[in-house]
């Protein structure tokens, strides 16, 4: 008897507009130099452009939520989308600064109901006992644009200016849009039009509070790595879109291997990651000063980095029930939130004097409370199960 077969043209549709949100998000980054010289601003101020994209992500999760809810899916994917293109075009549109950082938060908006929703459907779309792979793949499109799409973006902004890679997401915004009203089912799951949306379980918000804590520690990390590298490892600068691609692909290993921890042991595999995730930040602290250590390690926590999102992401759906989708959207805005945390709060220890190599035990300690934290959403949850049981 042939196993069953993980892929289908639905699930890799949701793949594609993953990649383009993830692109959408992260080619800023690449196109702050150029962004800055054109609009004729200082590069603090271009950067805002991140921070409001940041904001609408946080922003545009709960706002949406209860109204996307309310839709059969495959029509809230296509209602999100159409959000994401009209935000792209008036990026490409945008004369100034400010309505430029208008159409960021526009097209920030859909990201968390979007990202949120799709992996919900691909759980659906997954045959039984794979439903944590197909989640993994659908995330991966977030994490081939931080390896593939932004690297591409950047290039064109640098060859054809930065509104030619805005028109170039929009195009993936519009292959995707048409991709999702061809290939994806009009009904994946038990959600009926009109009805109101679930209230979230109370166990749900303490899962949020983790997916916080654990992207604050990335984050913390994460945010200051290239500077870490260059001035305790020794890492020449011109040696930085290599190491950003080791860093990627640990991104895309963490991602299978959280999709494989999800269907082997949910609880199991959330433990073991954090507890491997603590330790390489660790050892990172004390052999940061040898190059080759510290990539190794720095590959390694990009791993359970990244697997770590993966497996509270299933984890915040299991605990919501009927409310999954709206739980899933409400994490990924708790992960943005976090990461503006952990950026925050990095940016706050350099500025009272600490070191940058201090920075991995401030992410090591914020992933320890992940831990604390996710120990208790378990505990707390098996409780619940056995009350429910015995009642």
């Amino acid at each position: 008897m042939s196993s069953p077969r993980l892929l289908s043209p639905a699930l890799l549709t949701l793949v594609v507009a993953a990649f383009a949100i993830g692109t959408a998000e992260f080619v800023i980054m690449g196109l702050l130099p150029i962004i800055a010289a054109d609009l004729r601003i200082d590069l603090p101020r271009a950067g805002y452009l991140v921070s409001a994209y940041a904001l609408g992500v946080v922003a545009g999760g709960p706002l949406l939520a209860g109204l996307i809810a309310r839709l059969e899916e495959k029509r809230a994917l296509m209602a999100l989308m159409l959000i994401f293109i009209a935000g792209n075009l008036a990026c490409l549109l945008a004369p100034k600064l400010m309505p430029l950082l208008l159409a960021r938060v526009l097209t920030a908006l859909c990201h968390a109901s979007f990202i949120g929703a799709a992996a919900v459907m691909a759980s659906r779309l997954a045959p039984p006992g794979m439903e944590g792979r197909a989640m993994a793949l659908m995330f991966s499109g977030m994490t081939l644009a931080n390896v593939l799409g932004v690297p591409a973006g950047t290039l064109i902004g640098q060859l054809s200016g930065w509104r030619t890679s805005f028109a170039v997401v929009m195009t993936l915004g519009i292959v995707a849009l048409l991709l999702i009203r061809w290939q994806v089912p009009d009904r994946t799951g038990d959600k009926q039009t009109g009805i109101q949306p679930p209230r979230l379980p109370g166990m749900v918000w303490c899962a949020l509070l983790c997916s916080v804590l654990a992207a604050s520690s990335m984050f913390a990390f994460f945010t200051y790595l290239l500077p870490l590298l260059n001035q305790i490892s020794g890492l020449p600068l011109e040696y930085a879109s290599p190491v950003l691609l080791l860093c990627g692909m640990g991104l895309v290993i963490g991602g299978w291997l959280g999709g494989r921890l999800t269907d082997w042991n949910l609880s199991r595999g959330l433990v073991l990651t954090l507890l491997l995730l603590c330790a390489s930040l660790i050892c990172f602290y004390l052999l940061a000063a040898r190059l080759s250590l510290a990539l190794t390690l720095m590959t390694m926590w990009g791993s359970m980095a990244f697997a770590l999102c993966m497996l509270l992401q299933a984890l915040v759906i299991r605990l919501a029930g009927q409310a999954a989708a709206r739980a899933s959207t409400f994490n990924v805005a708790a992960f943005n939130l976090g990461n503006a945390l952990g950026a925050w709060l990095a940016g706050g220890l350099l500025d009272q004097g600490g070191s940058l190599e201090r920075l991995s035990l401030l992410a090591a300690g914020l992933a320890g409370l992940t831990l604390l934290a996710t120990l208790g959403v378990l505990h707390g949850s098996a409780a619940q199960r056995a009350r429910f049981a015995n009642a």
